[in-house]
C-alpha cells in the first residue's frame, strides 16, 4: 500500500511557517517495549513534537522499519491531524526530495496506523475483562437476591401462619368470654327478678290480710245496720243470707288464695326468673286490689245509703261475679307460672351446665394461649435474627451494586474509549481510501419476509474485533464463504443507521467533488428500498431523501458564511438500453407507446464527454430546484414514470436503471470561490435468473436487457480490477453513463444488497463475489472542482 503511494502528492496544504532543520529534542518520542494500557486515555500520554516538524529527520533516523526493533510510538489528537494535513515542500521540480518526504511521510502513516490497532486491541481486551468482571458480580447478586428473598419469603409465611393462630385463637377466646359473661349477666338477671317476685308476694299477702281485715269490719257494720232496718226485715233477712253465701264464697276465695300464695310461694322459691309474666301477675293483682277496694267502697255505700240497698246489692252481685272470674283467671294464671317456673328451672340448669363447660373451655384455652405466646416470644427472635441476617445481606448487595456502578462507569468510559477510536479509525480509513482512490462497497441484507416462507437465513455475522461491523459469511451447501467490506449492515439496520454512515460522502458534493452512490444486487433484495425508502413515513425514507434534505440544510446552514448555491436535478431511466426521460412532460403514466427508440418522439438522447471528465446527456430536462418540496414531487412524478412489473420473484420489480443527478453550483460572494459539486444516486434494475423469475413476452426482453447491461459493468470491473488498458466502458449505456464514476476523479460508493432466503444463494454469492471485486479496484484520487470562472449551466454525470 505504501508502494503505491510513492509517487502521489498528498491532498493537505502545508504550513508555509515550517523550517526545513528540526532540532533533535522534537522528534518523535519512542516508548520501548511498552504497550498502551486502557487507562493511558485517562492517565493521558506524552506528546510527540508537530508531524509538521520532521520534514527534516529520515525515516532511519526514527525507527527502523522492522516492528521488532522498533517500539511502541504514542500520537496525539493533534499529532495524527496535522499527519494527516501535512503537504509536500522544496522546490518545485525537486522530484527526488519529494519521494523522500512522500516515503517517510507513508511510513509515518503505517505506523500511526500500527498504533490505533495497538491502542484499540488494547481497549478490546479490558472492555472484555470488564464484562467478565460485571457478569460475575451480576450472578453472585442475583444468587444473593435470590437467596435473601427465600429466606424472607421463608420466614414472612412462618410469622403471616403463627399470626393467623394467634389471631384465631383470640378471636375464640373473646368469643368464648363473651358468651360467658351473658350467661353470668343472664343468672344475675334471673337472680334479682326472683327476689323482686318474693318481695313483691309478701307484699300483695299483706294486702290480702288488710282486705280481710277490712272485710270482716265490714260484716259488722251489716249486722248492726239490721237493726236499723226493721221494715226490710225480710229483705235484710235474704240480704243476711246472701251475704253469709257471699262470706262463705269469700272464705272459700280466701281459703283459695291461700293455697294459692302457698303455692306461689314454693313456685317463687323455684322460679328462675321471667320477668314478662310476673309484670303480668303484678298488674292481675293490682286489677284485684282494686277490686277488693271497690267491694269496700261498695259496702261502706250500702251502709250509708239504705234507700239504694238493693241497687248496691245488685252490684255487689255483679262485682262477686267479676271476682269469680278473676279468681278463675288467677288460678289460669298460677297454673301457666307453674309451667313458666318448670322451664326456667330447667333452662336454668341448662344453663349452669354450659357455664361450667365453659369455664372448663376457658382455662384450657387460657393454657393454649400460654403456650402460644411462648411459640411467638421464639418466632419474634427468630426473626430478629432473620433481620440481622437480611441487614447484613443487604449491606452486601450495596456493596456488590457499589462495586457493579464502579464496573458499568469503567465499562461506559472504556466504550466512549473505543467509539471515539472507531471515529479515529474511520477517519484514517477515509483518508486511505481517498489516497488510494478505491471503490468504497457496503453491504446491507434485508430482513426475512412472510413471503418467504423460511425462518433459516444463510447469512451470518463473525464477532472477531477485525470482522466486527464489516464482515459477513454466507453458508451454502454447508461450506461458509467470508466476505470482508468497508461495512456491513445487518437486517435490524434502520434506513437512519444506513444514512448516518453516507451522510459525510453526501457532504463531499457541496464542497465541490463528484459523488456516485449506486445500489446493485438481484431482484426483491430491497435496492429500491434502501435508494427511495417509503415517502409516506418519515421513519422509512430512502438514502436519495435524506441526502437531498441533508444538501438542502447544509447549503441553508453556509449561507451565514457567504455562500449561495444553485441546485439543477434531473431524473431519468435506462430501459432496455434506452434512455427515457423521468421529467419530461410529453410522458404519459409510463406505457409511452409511440417513442422511438431513444425515448420520447422527436427528442435525441446521446451521452456526451467533454475534456474535463464532464458527462452530459442531450435533449434531457433539467429543472432548477430551491425547496426539497420541489423534489419531493419531481421524485414522486419520476416513480410515477418509472418502469416496472410483476415476476414471481417480486410483486414491483424495477425493469430499468434509475438515475438521480443532482449539480451543484456555489459561490462565495467574499472570496469570489466557485465550487462545482454533482451527486448521482443511481438505483440499477435487479438481476434474475429466468427460471426463477418465470419472464415471458416483454418481461423477457426486459430481463435479458437487464443482465446485459449488469453483465456489461461485471466487464468493466473486471477491466479495472485488473489494469487493462482498454475499459469497455462503451458496451452498454449505463456503463458509458457511468464512465466519471467508474474511472474519474468520483467519489463512489456501491451498495450491495442481498437477501437472506435459502433460495436465493446462489444469486447473493454471485452479488458478494462482484461487490469484493469492486471494492478492490482503484479508480484515482477523487479531486474537488473549484474554479475562479463562471459556472456552465449544462447538467453534468461526473
Amino acid at each position: 500500500m505504501a508502494s503505491r503511494n510513492q509517487n502521489r502528492p498528498p491532498r493537505s496544504p502545508a504550513k508555509k511557517d515550517v523550517p526545513d532543520d528540526v532540532p533533535l529534542d522534537k522528534r518523535r518520542k519512542i516508548a520501548a517495549g511498552r504497550i498502551l494500557g486502557p487507562a493511558a486515555g485517562a492517565r493521558g500520554r506524552q506528546p510527540f513534537v508537530d508531524v509538521n516538524n520532521r520534514q527534516g529527520v529520515s525515516a532511519s533516523d526514527a525507527c527502523s522499519t522492522e516492528d521488532s526493533e522498533c517500539g511502541t510510538v504514542e500520537f496525539t489528537k493533534e499529532e495524527i491531524d496535522s499527519l494527516l494535513s501535512e503537504k509536500l515542500k522544496g522546490k518545485k521540480f525537486d522530484l527526488k526530495g519529494k519521494v523522500d518526504q512522500i516515503t517517510d511521510h507513508n511510513k509515518r502513516l503505517k505506523l500511526c496506523i500500527k498504533w490505533f490497532q495497538q491502542i484499540e486491541e488494547s481497549h478490546l481486551l479490558e472492555e472484555e475483562r470488564l464484562r467478565t468482571a460485571l457478569e460475575s458480580a451480576e450472578k453472585k447478586c442475583s444468587a444473593i437476591e435470590l437467596e435473601m428473598k427465600e429466606r424472607a419469603d421463608e420466614f414472612s409465611s412462618t410469622v403471616s401462619v403463627l399470626r393467623d393462630n394467634v389471631a384465631s385463637l383470640e378471636e375464640k377466646m373473646t368469643k368464648e368470654e363473651s358468651d360467658k359473661l351473658d350467661a353470668i349477666e343472664c343468672h344475675k338477671r334471673e337472680k334479682d327478678a326472683r327476689l323482686a317476685a318474693e318481695n313483691l308476694q309478701a307484699s300483695l299477702s299483706s294486702d290480702l290480710e288488710k282486705a280481710l281485715q277490712e272485710k270482716l269490719a265490714a260484716e259488722k257494720r251489716l249486722a248492726s245496720n239490721e237493726d236499723l232496718y226493721k221494715r226490710a226485715q225480710e229483705y235484710n233477712i235474704s240480704l243476711q243470707q246472701y251475704n253469709s253465701k257471699l262470706q262463705a264464697d269469700l272464705d272459700t276465695t280466701s281459703e283459695s288464695l291461700k293455697r294459692v300464695g302457698m303455692e306461689k310461694m314454693t313456685v317463687v322459691e323455684n322460679l328462675s326468673t321471667v320477668r314478662g309474666h310476673n309484670k303480668t301477675l303484678q298488674e292481675q293483682l293490682k286489677s284485684l286490689k282494686a277490686s277488693l277496694e271497690e267491694a269496700v267502697k261498695q259496702k261502706d255505700t250500702l251502709t250509708n245509703d239504705i234507700k239504694c240497698l238493693r241497687e248496691e246489692l245488685q252490684q255487689v252481685r255483679h262485682d262477686r261475679d267479676r271476682l269469680t272470674s278473676q279468681v278463675l283467671a288467677l288460678t289460669a294464671d298460677l297454673e301457666k307460672l307453674k309451667e313458666a317456673s318448670g322451664k326456667s328451672c330447667i333452662e336454668l340448669d341448662s344453663l349452669t351446665m354450659k357455664t361450667n363447660s365453659l369455664e372448663e373451655t376457658c382455662s384450657s384455652q387460657r393454657e393454649q394461649i400460654r403456650v402460644l405466646d411462648h411459640q411467638l416470644t421464639a418466632a419474634n427472635e427468630k426473626l430478629k435474627r432473620a433481620d440481622l441476617s437480611a441487614f447484613q445481606t443487604r449491606s452486601e448487595y450495596e456493596e456488590q451494586k457499589r462495586y457493579i456502578s464502579d464496573l458499568q462507569s469503567r465499562l461506559a468510559d472504556a466504550e466512549l474509549q473505543i467509539t471515539e477510536g472507531e471515529k479515529l479509525r474511520k477517519k484514517l480509513h477515509n483518508t486511505i481510501l481517498e489516497l488510494k482512490g478505491n471503490i468504497r462497497v457496503f453491504c446491507r441484507v434485508r430482513p426475512l419476509l412472510p413471503d418467504d416462507g423460511v425462518e433459516t437465513t444463510v447469512v451470518s455475522y463473525p464477532t472477531s474485533t477485525e470482522a466486527a461491523g464489516r464482515g459477513i459469511d454466507l453458508s451454502q451447501s454447508g461450506q461458509k464463504y467470508p466476505f470482508t467490506f468497508d461495512k456491513v449492515f445487518n437486517h435490524e439496520a434502520s434506513q437512519q443507521d444506513v444514512f448516518v454512515e453516507i451522510s459525510q460522502l453526501v457532504q463531499s458534493a457541496l464542497d465541490g467533488y463528484k459523488v456516485c452512490i449506486f445500489a446493485y444486487g438481484q431482484t426483491g433484495s430491497g435496492k429500491t428500498y434502501t435508494m427511495m425508502g417509503r415517502p409516506e413515513a418519515s421513519e422509512q425514507k430512502g438514502l436519495i431523501p435524506r441526502s437531498l434534505e441533508q444538501i438542502f440544510q447544509a447549503s441553508q446552514a453556509l449561507q451565514s458564511q457567504g455562500w449561495k448555491y444553485k441546485m439543477q436535478v434531473s431524473m431519468l431511466e435506462i430501459y432496455n438500453e434506452t434512455i427515457r426521460d423521468l421529467l419530461s412532460t410529453h410522458r404519459s403514466g409510463g406505457s409511452d407507446i409511440t417513442r422511438t427508440e431513444n425515448g420520447v418522439l422527436g427528442k435525441q438522447y446521446t451521452i456526451k464527454h467533454d475534456a474535463n471528465g464532464n458527462t452530459h446527456v442531450s435533449d434531457l430536462t433539467i429543472v432548477d430546484v430551491c425547496s426539497i418540496r420541489e423534489i419531493s414531487s419531481l421524485l414522486q412524478q419520476a416513480a410515477h414514470s418509472r418502469s416496472v412489473g410483476r415476476t414471481q420473484m417480486n410483486e414491483q420489480s424495477s425493469r430499468s436503471h434509475f438515475v438521480f443527478t443532482m449539480r451543484i453550483s456555489g459561490v462565495n460572494e467574499s472570496t469570489e470561490q466557485q465550487v462545482q459539486g454533482v451527486l448521482n444516486l443511481i438505483d440499477l434494475a435487479g438481476s434474475e435468473r429466468l427460471s426463477r423469475s418465470g419472464a415471458t413476452g416483454d418481461r423477457l426482453k426486459e430481463t435479458q436487457a437487464i443482465n446485459k447491461s449488469l453483465s456489461c459493468l461485471s466487464d468493466v470491473i473486471f477491466a479495472l480490477a485488473k489494469k487493462e488498458d482498454h475499459v469497455p466502458f462503451r458496451n452498454s449505456k449505463l456503463t458509458y453513463l457511468l464512465q466519471p464514476c467508474l474511472g474519474g476523479d468520483s467519489k463512489t460508493l456501491m451498495f450491495v444488497n442481498i437477501s437472506p432466503d435459502p433460495s436465493s444463494v446462489n444469486e447473493s454469492l454471485c452479488s458478494l463475489r462482484f461487490a469484493a471485486r469492486v471494492n478492490a479496484c482503484e479508480i484515482g484520487i477523487p479531486r474537488r472542482q473549484t474554479t475562479m470562472r463562471p459556472v456552465d449551466s449544462r447538467l453534468s454525470y461526473g
